[in-house]
C-alpha cells in the first residue's frame, strides 16, 4: 500500500467514524484530488462546506475538482460563491486563486464589496488567522502567548487565533488521537499528530 493510499484510508475512516468532522472530509478531499479521484473529492468538499460554509479554501478546491470532471458551469458557480465568501472573510490567497481561475475561464469575477470600517464590524484585535475555516473572521483574537515554548509554539502564536487554537485543542486533537488510534509515545504517532495539527491550523 502506498503512503498516499494509506493516508486516504486514514481520513476516510475519520470522516466515516465522525460525519460531523470537517477536517476529516476536507483532508480526504485533498488526498483524493492528489490521487486523481475527482468525483469522490468533490463529494468530500461538498460535505465540508455543509459543515463549514465559510471555509473559503474548499470552494477553490471544489472548483478545481469540478473542472477536472468537465463540469464547467457548476465550477463557475462554486468559484463565484467562494470569491464572495473569501472577500467577506478577508481570505486573500484563496480569493486571488479563484479570481485567477474564473478569469482563465473567460468569466468576470464578482466585484469586491466596499470595505466597511473595521470599528463598525469587528470586536477582535485586528489579528488575521491563517486557518481558512476560521469562524471568527474579523473578530479573530491573537493568543496572549505562544502555547508551547518551541518553534511550533511561536508559529501558532504568529498565525492562529484564540478560537481556532481552542477548536484544535479541545475538540479536534482528541478526535484525531482516538479515531486514528495514534500512539503519541511513538515517532510515527507524534509525526502524524503534528502533521494533522499543521494542516488543520493552516500552517502548511
Amino acid at each position: 500500500m502506498s503512503q498516499l493510499t494509506d493516508r486516504i484510508a486514514q481520513f476516510r475512516k475519520m470522516a466515516t467514524d465522525d460525519p460531523e468532522n470537517e477536517l476529516g472530509h476536507f483532508r480526504l478531499g485533498q488526498l483524493l484530488m492528489e490521487d486523481g479521484q475527482y468525483a469522490e473529492a468533490a463529494e468530500s468538499f461538498r460535505r465540508t462546506l455543509k459543515l463549514s460554509p465559510e471555509f473559503s479554501k474548499v470552494f477553490q478546491l471544489l472548483g478545481k475538482s469540478l473542472l477536472q470532471l468537465e463540469k464547467k458551469s457548476e465550477a463557475i458557480e462554486v468559484l463565484r460563491a467562494g470569491i464572495v465568501v473569501a472577500d467577506e472573510r478577508g481570505d486573500n490567497i484563496p480569493r486571488e486563486e479563484m479570481v485567477k481561475m474564473l478569469t482563465e475561464l473567460g468569466e468576470q469575477p464578482p466585484a469586491p464589496k466596499p470595505k466597511t470600517p473595521r470599528s463598525a464590524v469587528a470586536t477582535g484585535d485586528g489579528f488575521h488567522c491563517a486557518r481558512s475555516g476560521c469562524a471568527a473572521g474579523p473578530n479573530a483574537r491573537q493568543l496572549p502567548r505562544p502555547p508551547m515554548s518551541d518553534e511550533m509554539g511561536q508559529r501558532i502564536y504568529d498565525a492562529v487565533c484564540v478560537e481556532c487554537w481552542d477548536y484544535w485543542l479541545r475538540n479536534m486533537s482528541v478526535k484525531v488521537i482516538n479515531e486514528m488510534r495514534l500512539d503519541l509515545s511513538t515517532e510515527h504517532g507524534q509525526e502524524t499528530y503534528d502533521q494533522i495539527m499543521k494542516e488543520t491550523l493552516g500552517l502548511i
